[in-house]
């Protein structure tokens, strides 16, 4: 026998030594690696001499679980004992117990962590609808669903959704989570892009959006937004935006700055630019006139003669 062969001998019954001694009690939550699974039962190799069994009925509080479909061999999963014995001489086990008590803990991280997850929604409830993370209820209000309006709840079921965790309290068993925060997010960064691929001192359309006793605020396209100050509405002095402006009017801005992420715009030099432009073709046009005037008188002094 190689000498090769005799360590792995060791190393397998060393594992076995330490598994004969250790103690298991009911409450103990244990680790196992997924060996069989079936619709009725998952098997678990628990490095003990005995397996652990999760029945179906013991894997999840979500009523949509389906064991065949979401654990896998060689998945690794965490129990509480609820039996030593189950009668065929395997640990009894159950996945919902010590989701119980390590669940919150994890969503109480995603919440701190801002992490993202995936959910699917399994059913509509009056104001919004119900999703499991981490194998606890959740309750997405309709507020929460989307960006835009919600308008029927039971479109949404058996929809995934990425969203985020923005309630858990443990004490109360409520669990709150949002898509409406992701999509803000994505949002946020679609338009931050758009904003830093502005180049200032172009020359924009717009649309007055609101009036605020500062300035206006102008929508512009790709559903960008920016800042009119008082200072930048108009050449002549005025008291508040509505002497000048009204909502829904159309107007050419300059954009000025992105200083932030915010879009400062001016109507006034878009208006001063207009008045050089004037004044330089104007400028222009007399040159070129004066021009046309000297040659004429020289070409009929050079024809006279004295």
């Amino acid at each position: 026998m190689s000498e090769e062969i005799k360590q792995e001998k060791m190393e397998d019954y060393s594992r076995e030594l330490e598994a004969s001694f250790r103690k298991i009690e009911e409450g103990d939550i244990l680790s196992g690696t997924v060996i069989a699974v079936n619709e009725e039962e998952v098997i678990l190799d628990l490095n003990y001499y005995a397996q652990g069994v999760i029945k179906a009925e013991d894997m999840s509080n979500d009523p949509k679980f389906n064991l065949v479909e979401e654990v896998k061999i060689g998945d690794t999963i965490e129990a509480t004992v609820l039996r030593i014995d189950d009668g065929a001489g395997n640990i009894q086990l159950s996945c919902k117990e010590a989701k119980d008590v390590l669940s919150w803990d994890i969503l109480k991280n995603y919440r701190d962590e801002e992490k993202e997850i995936e959910v699917k929604v399994s059913q509509s409830v009056n104001g919004g609808v119900i999703a499991y993370a981490e194998g606890i209820r959740g309750f997405i209000p309709a507020s929460q669903l989307s960006l835009n309006y919600v308008e029927n709840l039971d479109d949404w079921v058996n929809r995934q959704l990425t969203v985020r965790v923005i309630t858990v309290d443990e004490e109360k068993k409520k669990l709150v989570l949002s898509a409406k925060e992701v999509e803000k997010k994505k949002a946020a960064e679609e338009i931050n892009h758009k904003i830093s691929m502005l180049v200032p001192g172009t020359i924009l359309e717009a649309t007055i959006e609101s009036l605020m006793p500062y300035g206006a605020f102008a929508a512009l396209p790709d559903g960008m937004s920016g800042l009119i100050h008082i200072s930048q509405i108009s050449q002549k002095r005025i008291k508040k935006p509505s002497e000048v402006l009204s909502v829904g009017d159309k107007v050419k801005v300059k954009l000025l700055n992105t200083n932030e992420g915010k879009i400062s715009l001016s109507i006034k030099a878009v208006e001063e630019d207009s008045k050089a432009e004037e004044l330089e073709e104007i400028s222009t046009e007399d040159y070129s006139s004066k021009e046309s005037i000297g040659t004429s008188l020289g070409d009929l002094f050079k024809n006279l003669k004295f």
